[in-house]
């Protein structure tokens, strides 16, 4: 009885952390690889940029400076 508990929770942990984990990292990946160079987008913080590069899961974005109204 305590094989089959143990078994029980393995496959109740992957179904509860490990797979949904999976599937977001894949999300993740299918991102970063629609983000190309001039394309504009807001961050988790609000700040607006432009994408100027994407390597691996590094984007590096160029944003206005302070003062400077960004309309689109």
């Amino acid at each position: 009885m305590g094989g089959l508990a143990s078994i029980l929770f393995f496959v109740v942990l992957y179904f509860l952390m490990i797979a949904p984990n999976q599937r977001k990292q894949k999300k993740w990946q299918e991102m970063l690889g629609q983000l190309k160079p001039v394309t504009a987008l807001p961050t988790n913080g609000g700040i607006r940029g432009t994408v100027l590069s994407v390597k691996d899961d590094v984007v590096v974005l160029r944003v206005q400076p302070d003062g400077v109204s960004w309309s689109s």
